[in-house]
């Protein structure tokens, strides 16, 4: 299995208008992130996890020419935004995208994009597959997710657990009985956004904290505000086991 970085980035914490900080105007690549999302592909499945207002931008970068479904974590605009985007691969595909989502996202889902599910479609509109998952554990073609309920701020939303890999993102609780589900996983892909304290999000030091209680062979952090600094500084003061993780990373699970 290939797992793909669309994105590490976020809209969260950082400034957007007339920025000129040291991160915004840095030539390394690895500061250039787009929102979070990530790719995995298994023989001939390919599965996204979100699709955030950079969806387009990320499938062209990388060249993709057909997707099986989307996995939602949570109806934030951006991790959903870019849902309108899959109407390229419907026109190729002639079918519908199936999307995994909670009946709590899909109702988001539903209003943000009303156009798609009213009674006269126009042509060419998106084609969404709803399917309704919950925190039980499913399947799309041979592979098995396992969804890891998490706490963002007063939200729930789903990280999951694919094989030995597992995507956890959005976060600044976990529940015992969650972390329980990704002990043993051999890479973990976690929310760090900044330094300094925040609502909704595990600063860094609160990542570091819960990858060493996981204990994974390999840790990623994403969901990377401006505000940590810059990639080449902050991936030099990790432990060798900890990275941070770019847009274009690819990984061998």
């Amino acid at each position: 299995m290939t797992v793909t970085f669309l994105g590490t980035g976020t809209s969260s914490g950082v400034p957007m208008i007339a920025c000129h900080c040291e991160v915004c105007s840095s030539t390394d690549f690895r500061d250039n992130r787009l929102r979070s999302s990530v790719l995995i592909q298994d023989n001939d499945l390919t599965i996204a996890i979100d699709a955030g207002p950079d969806f387009r931008q990320q499938m062209l970068r990388e060249k993709v020419d057909r997707i099986d479904a989307i996995v939602i974590t949570h109806a934030h605009k951006d991790h959903v935004a870019g849902l309108d985007e899959i109407r390229a691969f419907n026109f190729f595909q002639h079918k519908a995208i199936d999307i995994y989502a909670t009946t709590e996202v899909q109702e988001k889902i539903k209003i943000e994009f009303y156009y798609v599910f009213g009674e006269k479609k126009y042509p060419g509109i998106p084609e969404m597959n709803l399917i309704t998952i919950n925190e039980s554990p499913f399947t799309i073609g041979h592979l098995k997710f396992i969804p890891i309920k998490l706490i963002h701020l007063n939200m729930i939303v789903y990280g999951y657990r694919i094989g030995d890999f597992s995507y956890v993102t959005d976060v600044n609780y976990i529940a015992p009985e969650e972390m329980e589900k990704l002990k043993g996983t051999k890479i973990l892909v976690l929310d760090a956004l900044r330094k300094k304290k925040h609502i909704s999000h595990f600063t860094l030091d609160e990542a570091i904290a819960v990858a060493n209680e996981i204990h994974p062979q390999k840790t990623y952090f994403t969901h990377i505000s401006h505000q940590l600094g810059l990639h080449r500084e902050v991936e030099a003061s990790l432990h060798p086991n900890m990275h941070l993780a770019f847009d274009g990373l690819k990984l061998s699970v």
